[in-house]
């Protein structure tokens, strides 16, 4: 394999024909009419007024059309974010999306096509979980879509926190079904009365099961791409033991890797949390979850939830085994089983494109970016022979196959575009690093690089080509860690410790996420939201804004816990 690379390194080098500098009338020319062409679009932009942009920017999104270019004269359309994040955060979020091409919008509302670059992001995540519950013990399997209105009426307590959003089958074909069947919105009671069925001594126990599957909430507030939609993809994992110890236990350690998809893979800060009893999952003991900031709104997202379900479920499905305790000839009442449920879906994406995009765009962490670094030709003119334009596509191949040998993602551009075109559509894909290459790069043996999180100059370097390899993977490394620590600094800086209910609003206007002593009673919870709510009528509150809101905790998990005294 060095050898490979060492052959494709010479052939870069010996590809070192001097290329005919323009002349100065040539480059005189050229310059008078770059300064024609921006005069022309900065008038254009001028006439256009950012409300109408805006205004035609959410009829796209409505309409769920997509209109980000696909030729190099933008016949089609706008071809880079024309909303600013902190000005509009909800169009921001959707254009960023569609242009990103991460998504594209379905005819049934609220549900969502992945494209292939956010799907490989879903991919990552999936490796990555499912190595790590394989490795304790966790085993994968799949069961059906639907569940019948009798077993999903057993549990009542659970099925009435998704009763509004339960969707039913009632026709096969034209023929009225004798009894309707739901499409699962999670699958404890899809499962459980197997669980039922198979576990006959504390022999068979733990068992642990996971599938990776579709869940259908038919949602009807404002659905959001990724984060509040019909149906969405995810794994829930239901777990069951004999004492009420071990499951604890496996309850934190899932929400440890949930809290690693988030700040390994996606480069998210995170806190790990107790939800409150009011906030807890339908029919479970208690709720642990991770919970995500996002600055540009200042508000709290969940990110994943891992449930103590205690012998709720068990009792209701008949999971019980006979008290290993019970000595030969003792009868001793049979135990129900302690129960878990945990789920992770594609939510997380979109929580990783609030807390890196920019006004450009998407920003990827390289570890689960599809493509990590793009090479992009420069330099060829209309003056440019041929045999130039040849000769630097073969040195950028040769580049390419440099990095493929080190399992680097890369891809090199020779689309027919110009180099300035694709670089705005690539910095809107979020593809964490460009390589520019052309002549004079050739003639100097290095290539010039271009991170997505630094903009400008600040982000520009080059790499020799005999270290291109280390070089790239370096600056991938780094980009990944600057990620996750520029995130981070934002999350701490807006973390308040907060003790008097007069300073609790003004820092909840700031955009902060505030630690404050509580009851734990579910009427102080429900006064401190109430009290707490916006009611100042300047603010202009938009219904398709992503969905987020005030995330409430009995405590925060390996974190900072107050003395239970309410504010109020």
């Amino acid at each position: 394999m060095d050898e490979e690379i060492a052959d494709q390194t010479a052939a870069i080098n010996m590809e070192q024909e001097p290329v005919e500098e323009p002349s100065k009338n040539a480059l005189k020319k050229a310059n008078k009419q770059k300064k024609l062409a921006e005069e022309k679009a900065n008038k254009s932009a001028t006439n256009t007024t950012k409300e109408a942009a805006r205004s035609e920017a959410k009829k796209l999104i409505g309409y769920g059309i997509s209109q980000a270019c696909d030729d190099g004269n933008a016949k089609q359309g706008i071809t880079s974010i024309d909303v600013a994040k902190d000005e509009d955060f909800s169009a921001w979020y959707q254009q960023t999306l569609t242009k990103g091409d991460f998504l594209d919008y379905y005819d049934v509302s609220g549900c969502y096509i992945l494209k292939p670059a956010s799907w490989f992001i879903w991919e990552q995540i999936r490796d990555w979980f499912d190595l790590r519950i394989k490795k304790v013990g966790v085993r994968n399997c799949a069961f059906p879509l639907f569940v019948s209105e009798e077993v999903l009426q057993r549990e009542k307590a659970h099925i009435e926190g998704f009763a509004a959003e339960v969707a039913w089958v009632t026709h096969a074909g034209s023929a009225k079904l004798d009894k309707k069947i739901a499409i699962r919105p999670t699958s404890e009671t899809v499962m459980y009365p197997y669980y039922a069925k198979w576990i006959r001594s504390h022999r068979d126990l733990p068992l642990r099961l996971n599938q990776w599957n579709s869940v259908v909430r038919w949602e009807f507030k404002n659905p959001t791409p990724f984060l509040r939609t019909r149906e969405f993809h995810w794994q829930e994992g239901h777990t069951a033991y004999l004492t009420q110890e071990d499951a604890s236990k496996e309850v934190l350690q899932i929400l440890e890797f949930y809290a690693g998809v988030y700040e390994e893979l996606l480069a998210v800060p995170v806190i790990r949390g107790r939800k409150t009893d009011k906030e807890k999952f339908a029919g479970g003991d208690y709720t642990t979850t991770v919970e995500g900031y996002i600055a540009a709104t200042g508000r709290g997202i969940q990110g994943g939830t891992s449930h103590h379900l205690g012998q709720n479920f068990s009792k209701m499905f008949g999971i019980s085994v006979e008290d290993p305790s019970a000595k030969e000839g003792e009868k001793k009442a049979a135990i129900n089983v302690f129960q878990n449920s945990w789920g992770l879906s594609t939510r997380t994406i979109g929580v990783m494109v609030m807390t890196h995009g920019d006004d450009r765009g998407l920003v990827v962490p390289p570890r689960v970016s599809e493509i990590q670094v793009v090479i992009v030709p420069v330099g060829i003119t209309a003056k440019s022979s041929e045999d130039e334009r040849t000769s630097l596509h073969k040195q950028v191949d040769a580049l390419e196959e440099i990095l493929k040998a080190e399992n680097i993602r890369v891809e090199a551009d020779k689309r027919g575009y110009s180099p300035g075109w694709k670089f705005n559509d690539w910095e809107m894909r979020g593809v964490p690093l460009r390589l520019e290459f052309g002549p004079k790069d050739s003639a100097a043996h290095c290539v010039t690089t271009s991170r997505r999180d630094i903009e400008g100059n600040d982000g520009k370097g080059t790499i020799q080509i005999t270290e291109l390899a280390a070089g790239v993977k370096s600056l991938l490394s780094s980009i990944q860690k600057d990620l996750y620590g520029r995130a981070d600094k934002v999350f701490k800086d807006h973390t308040k410790t907060i003790t008097s209910w007069d300073d609790f609003v003004p820092a909840l206007n700031d955009k902060n996420v505030c630690l404050i002593p509580h009851c734990l009673t579910e009427k102080c919870e429900d006064e401190i939201k109430e009290m707490s709510a916006r009611t100042d009528s300047d603010e202009v509150v938009d219904e398709k804004a992503p969905a987020m809101g005030v995330r409430t905790f009995s405590e925060p998990i390996l974190a900072l816990t107050l003395k239970k005294e309410c504010l109020l």
